[in-house]
């Protein structure tokens, strides 16, 4: 089982999350809501999207990708901002082909927002972080 190791912004303590895990993540140590950002494969991605108890927001990206590396700060801040009320999850679409062709990714960046396994919202190319955040709730909301 693929897990991700984050820092808990609290306390600093490393926990290990696994990528399908459901529900909230919280840190061992202090039980503050950690912010869940993993990387996805194909093998994981259904269940990530399906059984996630908070909504998703997957990141398509390749690491060439200038516009890409640009969001990917806002991304991991917003993941931090929405500890417990947001999961970003990012699939690298040269490693992962079959996730962006069956979304039908044409350009990247890509982010796709599923809530209760439905996609709720997509934004091509590359956006500001508080513009990120106002997509993210203007779908979520509407």
């Amino acid at each position: 089982m693929a897990t991700s190791e984050v820092s808990c912004p609290s306390c600093g303590a490393r926990n290990r999350i696994p990528v399908t895990a459901g529900g909230t993540p919280r840190c061992g140590k202090c039980s503050s809501d950690l912010p869940w950002l993993a990387d996805v494969t194909t093998a994981d991605f259904d269940t990530v999207v399906a059984t996630s108890a908070l909504p998703v927001l997957v990141d398509l990206w390749a690491p060439w990708c200038a516009p890409c590396r640009m969001v990917a700060p806002a991304l991991e801040r917003l993941a931090t901002e929405r500890a417990g009320s947001l999961r970003v999850v990012k699939v690298d679409v040269d490693q992962e082909p079959s996730v962006s062709s069956r979304l039908g990714v044409q350009g990247i960046p890509t982010m796709v927002l599923f809530d209760t396994g439905v996609e709720v919202g997509r934004q091509v190319g590359a956006l500001p972080a508080d513009r990120i955040a106002q997509w993210v709730d203007a779908s979520l909301s509407g």
